[in-house]
């Protein structure tokens, strides 16, 4: 059953409100935090996966893409070459790819996550500029906003909304006497 509720907020200094489905916002955070696990998750494993390959010719490694693929123009380009073929720089990508995603489809530390997954999505949005602010933020498909930036306002979303109790592991968490002991814990949930 449906149940029709009223938001009464603030934004931007103006009050705002408007009606909205339970039944609904409930569907679509859930599914909404599942694909953007995915999303992640495969782009994390897939690199993991090709790392650990037998053969070290395949292994992944963000190098080529850090010295090849940042577009001519990016403001921070000696900043990108600077870390290609740092071991550091692979792992964090690979692990921290694959262990958002995870977190996000198990509903598992879902602030957290989407707090780092973000961070990741701005780092990757930055290499995709192609010129800087006077050029207008130009990246590959427009100014400004690009597929980064709309991962990382969708991962804010999920995290603002304490997406991860929705048919989450974080619903179960928040349960623990440990989180009940230390409220500062649900900062990480949710």
């Amino acid at each position: 059953m449906s149940t029709t509720e009223t938001l009464e907020t603030e934004l931007f200094g103006r009050s705002v409100t408007f009606d909205y489905s339970e039944h609904w916002v409930g569907y679509s955070l859930f599914l909404l935090r599942i694909v953007m696990g995915w999303t992640l998750f495969q782009g994390g494993v897939t690199k993991l996966v090709t790392y650990l390959d037998s053969d070290p010719s395949n292994n992944w490694t963000a190098a080529g893409f850090l010295m090849n693929a940042v577009p001519e123009g990016n403001p921070l380009m000696g900043f990108w070459a600077s870390m290609a073929g740092n071991p550091l720089i692979d792992q964090l990508n690979m692990w921290g790819l694959t262990l958002t995603g995870l977190a996000l489809i198990l509903g598992a530390f879902v602030r957290w996550s989407a707090f780092w997954g973000a961070v990741m999505m701005l780092f990757y949005w930055l290499a995709a500029l192609t010129g800087g602010l006077l050029a207008g933020l130009p990246v590959a498909h427009g100014w400004v906003v690009d597929d980064h930036i709309v991962y990382a306002v969708l991962l804010f979303g999920l995290g603002a909304f304490g997406a991860g109790r929705i048919l989450g592991l974080d619903a179960y968490l928040e349960r623990l006497d440990v989180v009940q002991s230390n409220p500062w814990l649900r900062y990480f949930l949710g």
